[in-house]
């Protein structure tokens, strides 16, 4: 429903053609057995009562007829009411004359039911007075037309309830949790279902049994969804501890139910109250709460394998893109093994340092980068090569200040491959000038299984000519994308920046 509202589908074109074949149905419901009726009798409400009287029953004068301005009576207030009348008072456009309006209308109907009943139920004048039959059949009338009026408006307010609920679900959910789109769409079951008990004029009592059952049935789910049955699972309890759950809040919300209830209904005696209370909480704790348990779990293992199909792609993408880019192994060990040797042979001892670190880093990428998780004292042991690399192009400013807090004991926990390297190159890119002063600060301490890890360098601005002048913030958004898929729940990303610095504190439980 709530796509055909967003697809904005004429409401009023499908109601108006509803209604029209009900109509036209209903009438051809009528004439058929119009041909019939000479030889056969047809079966009607009052028939009974003609024959009792030992009267003549015509079913096109006392039925046929009637029925027909009674069906064009329906057919006409619905479509006054919910195509002129409620529209234009929910616009607030000539309010008065609106009423005044359905006031006719109020009035229209219940002289035409009183003429009608007065040949549905012709028998009456046979043994009553004129007056005595006139005087019942339109009391009776004036509140069978209230009731029409009363039927046509509760229509009206669970279509704009409806609408309203479906075209802003999304928004309900985002500012009340515990209000999900199927506890919306439920609700709006809920109310079609007691309209149409309601104008099939089903049992008083069948209605707000209906009722209570259908709304303690909705806030059941809703709270087992949003509280009991996540709660249940962060304990690594199982469903007897949640059913225990629900009946203990059955239990306690059965008393200002049954209260209710017996005001509702008006009663002293208490047993037909007991009746409907039991019968609520047995269908909550028996089917409702089983079946919330059921699609919680179904939906909980729909979105862990979505989460891991989306770890599988994001890793078989870096996978294939970091693939695309590598070099021959071999090759490029075997020219950097080269370019060592001959910068050692010219004495020239950073150029071959650099080198060397180089190669560490290339060898680190080629084979532990391809694990899944590896030990966070390689991840170290790469953020060392990387920031001393940069160090041989930064050593011989002295405006430049790079100050490390590395801890290298962090006994045998684990880390994915190369998830700290794109803040400390971030900071290196935009946080180092040769002109300006610049400082990098990089801190990395654990405690137990958690790691904190804090960044923080200065900003300068990018020179016109500086191809990756429009290239920023790309490295940190993978790596926030890496760590919502790998690590859900169990870090805390902290980014601040201002005119002259950037700062980042990343928290991780890891194993």
């Amino acid at each position: 429903m709530n796509d055909l509202l967003k697809k904005n589908l004429n409401l009023g074109k499908i109601e108006f053609w509803a209604a029209t074949t009900i109509y036209v149905f209903g009438l051809l419901l009528l004439l058929a057995k119009v041909s019939n009726s000479v030889d056969n009798e047809i079966w009607t409400p009052y028939r009974y009562m003609f024959n009792n009287y030992h009267l003549h029953y015509s079913y096109s004068k006392y039925f046929f007829f009637p029925q027909v301005f009674r069906y064009t009576g329906y057919y006409g207030a619905y479509l006054l009411w919910n195509f002129i009348i409620v529209p234009a008072l929910a616009q607030k456009r000539r309010v008065a004359w609106h009423i005044i309006l359905g006031l006719a209308l109020l009035v229209a109907l219940w002289g035409l039911f009183g003429i009608t009943d007065t040949w549905l139920k012709g028998y009456l004048f046979y043994h009553k007075s004129a007056d005595y039959v006139y005087n019942i059949v339109f009391k009776t009338n004036v509140l069978y037309a209230l009731w029409v009026i009363m039927m046509l408006t509760f229509y009206s307010m669970i279509k704009f309830a409806t609408r309203f609920l479906l075209s802003n679900v999304d928004k309900i959910n985002a500012k009340y949790q515990v209000i999900t789109r199927g506890c919306v769409i439920a609700l709006v079951i809920c109310m079609i279902t007691t309209f149409l008990l309601a104008l099939s004029e089903a049992q008083y009592e069948l209605i707000v049994t209906f009722v209570i059952i259908a709304l303690t049935g909705i806030g059941n789910v809703s709270f087992s969804f949003y509280s009991l049955i996540p709660a249940t699972f962060a304990k690594n309890r199982g469903f007897f501890n949640y059913l225990f759950k629900v009946t203990g809040i059955m239990l306690v919300i059965s008393v200002p139910i049954g209260f209710l209830t017996a005001v509702i209904f008006n009663k002293v005696n208490i047993e037909p109250v007991f009746i409907i209370g039991a019968f609520n909480c047995g269908i909550q704790i028996l089917l409702v709460a089983p079946i919330s348990w059921m699609i919680y779990k179904r939906n909980l293992a729909g979105k862990q394998e979505i989460v891991h199909l989306k770890t599988a792609l994001g890793r078989s993408t870096a996978d294939l893109d970091f693939l695309r880019s590598q070099i021959n192994p071999h090759f490029l060990f075997n020219a950097l093994n080269t370019l060592y040797g001959t910068a050692l042979q010219e004495d020239a001892e950073r150029t071959a340092e650099g080198v060397q670190r180089l190669g560490d880093m290339m060898r680190f990428m080629l084979q532990e980068n391809m694990q899944e998780k590896i030990l966070l004292v390689r991840e170290i042991d790469y953020l060392n090569n990387y920031i001393a690399l940069q160090k041989l192009r930064t050593q011989t400013s002295p405006d430049i200040s790079i100050v490390l807090q590395i801890e290298e004991h962090v006994n045998a926990l684990q880390i994915a491959p190369m998830l700290l390297i794109p803040f400390i190159e971030n900071a290196f890119k935009h946080g180092i000038s040769l002109r300006e002063p610049s400082h990098i600060n990089i801190s990395l301490q654990t405690k137990e299984n958690t790691l904190y890890f804090d960044v923080h360098n200065s900003i300068h601005p990018k020179v016109v000519n500086d191809t990756e002048r429009y290239n920023n913030g790309i490295g940190l958004e993978n790596v926030k994308q890496r760590l919502a898929l790998l690590y859900p729940n169990k870090h805390e990303l902290v980014i601040r920046e201002s005119a002259k610095d950037f700062f980042i504190h990343l928290t991780i439980q890891l194993q």
